[in-house]
Parts: structure tokens; sequence; C-alpha cells
């Protein structure tokens, strides 16, 4: 059973849920490049809860602008039992978010990206098992799905060794330090492709995601706080550190703010696509963290020929596996699988069916509400925050190309425009 497209476009929800997934690899390929400045001797938890802490100031932002709280808690009401999932799926993003920055310290960017990017098949695996993704698709469409996945992990592998020096490699991954960054890095691949359960529960109970990462975002904060405090050393140590890094939390907050864009239309692309397809797609990231890295930080500077064409071979790889995953349209018995699984979220929970489907299929059948003057109160706070810590920042002590920061720059921005007109049009942002 699948609801007739909106009125408002003819884009279809795949075409929707693949401009989302791109769009979502563009930002989180971008949210890491303030990752870097694990270098200048800041510790991972005081990175991770700088960088939740702006996740969390907009996360209340981009709801509140869009919806409205009204919105919002109205859904949340109304979908009590999704709370704790999305509590769940916050504090599991936190540690593994808290295990990446370890992995960036231990073995570097280029190689703790790849590794836990490989979180699109544990998504995978667990989209199949608990919400029977893939059920009743086609062969054609089954190879397009699992190599698609396959070729991404694989170009993630190829960019992220293509971003080593030449003896890296063999020198650095014999040492106890190495080993821990790569646990790290699959503790995290683990964290994070179990995140997306709840993701997905969600969404087959028509939860709004804007209203789902409001709670989302509450677990993150409070189980990175808690890791700060039991593991960085008490509050007084990250206090400290705190103060003692003034100039540089600006672009830690953005690191989290530019996350969160990118989360939000991983968000969508999950509830259009499902898990098997929106995650993969997202996980480009690693071809745009890439771009930073190389073009704007000069990782492949002194690169050799080898490992250029590395690059060039997990660039076309990549490409190749978000091409596949882009053309394997559901077929309709995987649709009606999926609403089997719907339909048994409905009888678990009471909610109304028909409601849901409508919803899970971009229908928005929801009143418009009303912004509250408290709506602007916490826009006015959010834009507060980031002037207070612009105001006192500094550029990091690192070399940077301007140029390609403006360029890739612009690239954000209009990968923002095309996604964000094509979720108003189709769903206002459903």
């Amino acid at each position: 059973m699948t609801t007739a497209p909106s009125k408002r476009s003819s884009i279809s929800l795949h075409q929707l849920g693949v401009i989302a997934g791109l769009t979502a690899g563009v930002w989180l390929g971008a949210a890491e490049a303030p990752t870097k400045l694990v270098d200048i001797g800041l510790s991972p938890y005081t990175i991770s809860l700088c960088m939740v802490a702006g996740v969390f100031t907009a996360r209340w932002t981009f709801p509140t602008l869009i919806k409205g709280t009204s919105f919002v808690f109205a859904d949340l009401a109304s979908k009590k039992h999704l709370i704790l999932w999305a509590l769940l799926a916050g504090a599991l993003w936190a540690v593994a978010n808290t295990l990446t920055v370890f992995a960036i310290r231990d073995v570097g960017l280029a190689i703790a990206f790849p590794l836990w990017n490989a979180n699109a098949l544990i998504g995978l695996f667990w989209a199949r098992i608990l919400f029977r993704e893939l059920e009743g698709a086609g062969p054609k469409i089954l190879v397009r799905v699992l190599f698609g996945s396959l070729a991404i992990v694989v170009a993630a592998i190829l960019l992220g060794y293509s971003s080593l020096p030449s003896g890296m490699a063999s020198d650095s991954a014999h040492t106890h330090r190495a080993v821990q960054g790569i646990l790290a890095a699959f503790g995290a691949s683990l964290m994070w492709g179990t995140m997306y359960v709840p993701y997905r529960k969600a969404y087959l109970s028509g939860m709004n995601p804007l209203s789902f990462v409001t709670a989302f975002t509450v677990g993150e904060l409070v189980t990175v706080g808690t890791l700060a405090l039991t593991l960085g050393g008490g509050s007084q140590a990250i206090l400290g550190e705190l103060h003692r890094s003034q100039g540089v939390l600006f672009w830690l907050f953005l690191g989290g703010f530019v996350w969160v864009v990118g989360d939000l239309f991983q968000q969508f692309a999950a509830k259009y696509l499902g898990i098997g397809r929106g995650i993969p797609l997202s996980n480009t990231n690693q071809l745009w963290g890439l771009a930073w890295g190389a073009l704007v930080f000069g990782e492949l500077t002194s690169a050799d020929l080898a490992h250029k064409l590395l690059v060039l071979a997990g660039s076309l790889v990549m490409i190749l596996g978000a091409a596949l995953i882009s053309s394997a349209a559901a077929s309709g018995k995987e649709e009606t699988s999926r609403n089997l699984a719907l339909l048994r979220e409905c009888d678990r929970y009471g909610l109304n069916y028909q409601a849901t489907l409508a919803t899970m299929s971009g229908e928005d059948d929801n009143p418009d509400f009303k912004r509250r003057w408290w709506d602007y109160a916490i826009v006015l706070a959010a834009a507060s925050v980031f002037l207070f810590l612009g105001l006192r920042t500094h550029v990091p002590a690192l070399h940077m190309n301007f140029g390609w920061i403006i360029a890739l720059t612009a690239v954000l921005f209009i990968s923002l425009i095309l996604g964000g007109v094509s979720l108003a049009r189709r769903t206002r942002f459903s």
C-alpha cells in the first residue's frame, strides 16, 4: 500500500530520500574538520563535550525554526513510548562520538574514518533482522543495495589508506596506541550501527524526525557529560581545560552545528529509504571528509603516485556504490513488507495505522502550530551562544587553504538549499 505523492511536488519518496542521504554526506563530511583540533592538546572528552554542546544548541534551533516547539512537544506527547528510544539513541551516539575522538588521536582521521563507516553494514544487518527491510526485494534490487553498500565501505578503506604518508601504515600498525585507536574506531562503528535501530523504530511509528532529534539530544548531552565527569578527570579538570581553550571552542561548537544539519538529512533519508539504503548514502561523507582533509588541510601534499591513484580509485568506487543504491527503488512487495512492520508497531503501541502510514509516506496531516514567544527566545539564545564564542575565538594554528574553504562552504550551502527545498515542497518536513 502506497500513499499518493503530494501535490506540492512530483518527486518520489525514493528520490527525496536519495537527495537527503547525499546531502547528509556533504554536511557530515564537513563536520569532521574541527576534530583536527585534537592535535593542539585538547582531551577527547573535552572535544566531545564541546561538539555535543554545539549539537544540543543546534538541535533545538532547527526544529524550532521549521515546526515550532508546540508541534514538537505535541508529537512527542502522542508517542511517549518513543522518548526512551530517542534518549537511548542519543546515548549511543555520545559514546560513539567520544570513541571517534580517541581513534583520531591514536591513528588519525584517515584511518579512523573508514573504520567507523562500517556502521552501514551493521545498520543493514539490524534493518534486515528487526524491520524486515529488503524482504520481497527482487534479485536486482538486492544486488544493487548489497554491492552498493559494500562498495562504499571498500571505497572508504581505499580513501582512508590513501591519506597515509608512505610507510606510516607499517610503522604505526604495530604500536599499542594504534591498536587502541583501531578498537575505538570499530567500537564507534558498532555503537553508530546499532543507533539506527531507534531511528527506524521511531519512523515506523510516525514520529517526525525533528521531534525525535529533540529528545535524542538530551540523551547525547547527559551521556557525554557523564563520561567527561567520570573519565575525563572531573569537573575541575574539564572546566580548567575549557577556560584555557576559549579561543577554539567556537570551532568545536561549529563542528557540532554542522553535524546536526547532516544528521537531520540523514534522519529523513533513514525515514524514506530505510536504514539499508539511507545510511550507506550518508556515509559518502568519507569522500567529502577527504576533500576537506586534502584540499583545506593539505593532507595529500606529499602523497606519491600510488596514494593519488588510491584516491582516484576510492572516489570512483564510492560514486559507483552511491549510484547503485540510488537506483535501487523499493518494489511493491518490499513496500508491503515495510507496511507489515509498520502495522506491527501500531498494534504494539495502539497507534492509528492509516494516520501512521500517511505520516510515514510524507503526508503531514498535523495542523500548523503557531510560533510562541519562547520559540524566538530559543533561536535568539542559540545565536547568542555562537556570537559569544565567535567574538572570543581565533584561527587555530593549522595550515589551511582558505580558497578551498570558501569553495567547499559554497557546496555546503548549495546542497542545503537543494535538500531543504526538496523536503519542504514534498513533505513540509514531515
